[in-house]
């Protein structure tokens, strides 16, 4: 073998070795979420409710584990079903799909609020999964009665 040859060979070589590696790391394999429409209608009491649509543009699933929060120390997931809504641990996010949180189904509570914030106020939260990683929101309060489903 030439010395040529060598050269072209071990090129060749490293090449499909970096394509491969580079193939079995493709941002494909899992779970990409992005969050949208999120809001919090503004509170009355000492609970208040929030909503948000997180979609999985991802090849896997993913489930919301937890949400966290400065406005209380117990954020809640809450499911509704046949009109009952219950406390769970957490909500499916399907591949390719996505989980809605919306007035009169599944969403966020907030119990024992620390403060009442006002219209045009924003709370921030943070969204807790099973595989990707915590994603930051500000969630901008709106009129008690607001609804975009409605809209």
């Amino acid at each position: 073998m030439t010395r040529r040859t060598t050269l072209t060979a071990l090129s060749t070589a490293v090449a499909l070795a970096g394509a491969m590696a580079l193939g079995g790391c493709s941002s494909a394999d899992g779970p990409e979420l992005d969050v949208a429409g999120a809001f919090m209608p503004q509170p009355v009491s000492d609970m208040a409710g929030g909503f948000l649509t997180v979609t999985n543009n991802g090849d896997a699933a993913d489930k919301l584990t937890s949400v966290t929060s400065p406005l209380s120390d117990d954020v809640q997931i809450h499911e509704t079903k046949d009109q009952k809504m219950r406390q769970v641990k957490s909500l499916d996010i399907p591949a390719n799909g996505e989980l809605k949180l919306e007035r009169g189904g599944n969403h966020i509570m907030f119990m024992a609020i620390k403060n009442r914030p006002e219209q045009g106020e924003k709370v921030r939260i943070e969204l807790h999964f099973e595989k990707s990683g915590p994603i930051t929101v500000d969630l901008p309060v709106e009129a008690a009665t607001h609804n975009p489903s409605k809209h």
